[in-house]
């Protein structure tokens, strides 16, 4: 029996079914979604967003945004900075923590490394950005008679001939790719490499536009590699999968198909 204070009158005075009250959740869960999206689209900007941005970005209405906003800035898990935009709070500092100390980013893209593979059947890793470099963090070997050889964990080189390193490096700030081009010569790996800096920045703004990254054979001479973003990581980490040449294109819509589905954030 629900305490009076929750019951529902109607206007001739009925007592509503207890059954419309279960409908409450719907109206809160929709805010919680809506309060993670906000928060999301904040930590992912370069120096916050301005209220209205937020409207364009997470698709609200100024109402709902205004609400939203002004409730996370009592929680301190935003603030409003001189230039009145919102970044994020120092409550957010225990969020940060949090994650390093409890989901190491490798366990989380360990598994969904496997699912591609199991969807694929081609090799597939993660890479993401520790400590100033591009490394590959997770990594499974196909079961396709022809496969790729798994890049080792840890290993951090030639980011700019790999998908996983230009789609990272093109995702980045510029004031960080521009850090990590001026500390790693664009040596060629293969003769398929891209060693001419303008050329790569065009390669750059390609991958910006259709939002994934492939290579074609630059790392590996018969190896083409296709990588995409992690949903909710703000471009820190990323999901790849190497293929023999003869079958990348033939099979290109689903391998990324695989890949989008691997990388969403509720996967």
């Amino acid at each position: 029996m629900l305490e009076p204070s929750m019951q529902r009158v109607d206007p001739r005075g009925n007592i509503a079914p207890a059954a419309i009250e279960t409908a409450e959740p719907k109206p809160r869960i929709q805010s919680a979604v809506r309060t993670l999206s906000i928060l999301l689209a904040v930590a992912e900007s370069a120096n916050g967003l301005k209220a209205i941005e937020i409207m364009k970005k997470v698709g609200l209405s100024r109402q709902v945004t205004y609400h939203l906003v002004h409730t996370m800035l009592g929680t301190g898990i935003i603030r409003k900075n001189e230039s009145n935009r919102y970044v994020l709070g120092l409550a957010a500092v225990s969020i940060a923590e949090g994650f390093h100390r409890q989901l190491a980013p490798p366990e989380q893209l360990a598994r969904k490394v496997r699912s591609i593979v199991a969807a694929t059947g081609e090799t597939a890793y993660a890479s993401g950005w520790v400590d100033g470099e591009i490394v590959a963090l997770a990594t499974a070997g196909g079961h396709s008679p022809v496969s790729a050889s798994k890049v080792p964990q840890g290993y951090a080189g030639y980011a700019h001939a790999r998908a996983a390193g230009k789609l990272l490096l093109a995702l980045a700030d510029s004031a960080v790719r521009e850090a990590y081009l001026a500390r790693h010569a664009l040596e060629p790996r293969t003769h398929h490499t891209i060693t001419d800096r303008e050329k790569l920045e065009e390669e750059f703004g390609l991958i910006r536009a259709q939002g994934y990254a492939t290579d074609n054979e630059e790392f590996y001479e018969g190896l083409q590699c296709l990588a995409v973003p992690v949903e909710g990581s703000g471009g820190r980490f990323v999901l790849g999968i190497s293929v023999p040449k003869e079958r990348f294109e033939k099979k290109f819509d689903k391998y990324l198909a695989a890949l989008h589905e691997a990388a969403r954030i509720n996967s």
